[in-house]
């Protein structure tokens, strides 16, 4: 059943709050319509802001319209931060959004949720580390939520996908546009096994100011935010930051010294966050129940697929020796091993392709851990 037309127009107030509505409602005497009528004082002393007060002042009727057609066609929910499937968590917070967009299982967002975010440009392991971290804790049972962002977040949700498991994907704009455009299948495999999620209105472009609020819902909806790569200043320590002020639980991973994306985390972990090394850590940390079985059986190779990687021969050992775990330039590395530049050049790319190393900006590289 869609939304009455009054429901409909408070929805698109930009940047409405719980408290918001709640306060103006009580002034309306739980009408949704009389809200509207209530005029500017009384909307300011119910402390509604300007953009959200000129929408209710002057609504675009045919906006309206469009968006209960899209409601209508896409089969999306619009739930009331008073309806009973609103989630629990996310309404605890300061300003939660008053209405959410919601495309796919709308139940999801009141289950146990994990928040994992990161760089839109990570290191190869930072995205594989977001992948299987996702993997493992799907497979325990929690609802991997991100952004679907590129890098980290995308790494995430696919994780989660991989292990069967649920996720939720909290956007930037109306659920009507797909952003960024290349997760497009992406964000349908998602609608169609979790939920896409958005405080948005359809049609509504992804400013840039609308992430930071996008961030809150993000760790509002979770018991705890894992923060797998971010630089210094980054929209991932944005969410770590409100997860911090909702009361929620802070991981992140520590990672070289050497690498910019690893400052965020140690920065966070200064600041209290729990360091994470195993999925494990977290779901200790959160108390959820779970069996080292379940875990292990996460990290099982496929049918078929060999246990561990094949021996490398000699050469090809003193060259990973030399490299590390920290990206490392080619003439390091020629410097630290004594073989010619020309066969460190081919055996780098042996390596890149049987994914034992993984290539870094500036012509460094360096090693992934291998399954055992």
């Amino acid at each position: 059943m869609l939304p009455d037309s009054s429901t409909l127009t408070l929805a698109r107030g930009p940047g409405l709050t719980v408290e918001q509505l709640s306060a103006a409602l009580a002034q309306a005497g739980n009408e949704p319509a009389r809200v509207l009528r209530l005029g500017e004082a009384r909307l300011r002393a119910c402390g509604w802001r300007d953009a959200a007060l000129a929408w209710a002042l002057a609504p675009d009727a045919a906006e309206v319209d469009l968006d209960a057609a899209w409601l209508a066609a896409s089969g999306a929910r619009l739930v009331s931060c008073f309806a009973a499937d609103y989630p629990p968590l996310l309404r605890e917070v300061r300003h939660a959004p008053a209405f959410l967009y919601v495309l796919g299982d709308v139940g999801l967002l009141s289950s146990v949720q994990l928040a994992i975010v990161g760089s839109r440009n990570p290191t190869a392991g930072g995205r594989a580390d977001s992948f299987e971290f996702a993997r493992y804790l799907a497979g325990a049972g929690l609802t991997i939520t991100s952004g679907l962002a590129l890098g980290i977040d995308a790494a995430a949700h696919r994780g989660a996908l991989k292990a069967g498991g649920r996720t939720i994907a909290v956007c930037g704009a109306g659920l009507d546009l797909t952003y960024p455009r290349e997760h497009a299948a992406l964000a349908a495999e998602i609608a169609a096994t979790g939920a896409l999620v958005s405080e948005f209105a359809p049609r509504v472009p992804p400013l840039p100011t609308n992430f930071p609020q996008r961030n809150r819902v993000i760790s509002g909806l979770s018991l705890g935010v894992l923060v797998v790569e971010a630089a210094r200043r980054s929209g991932s320590l944005t969410t770590a930051r409100h997860a911090g002020e909702q009361g929620r639980e802070t991981f992140a991973i520590p990672g070289s010294i050497h690498n910019p994306l690893s400052r965020g985390c140690h920065q966070l972990i200064r600041s209290g966050a729990k360091l994470v090394e195993a999925a494990s850590d977290i779901l200790e940390e959160l108390k959820i129940p779970f069996s080292r079985q379940t875990l292990m059986a996460a990290e099982a190779p496929a049918p078929g697929a060999d246990a561990a990687a094949p021996r490398l021969d000699k050469d090809y050992e003193i060259l990973l020796d030399a490299l590390g775990f920290d990206p490392t330039g080619v003439d390091t590395i020629v410097e630290r091993t004594g073989l010619a530049a020309d066969s460190v050049a081919s055996m780098l790319l042996i390596l890149e392709l049987e994914g034992r190393i993984a290539p870094y900006p500036g012509g460094r590289y360096g090693r992934l851990q291998q399954k055992t």
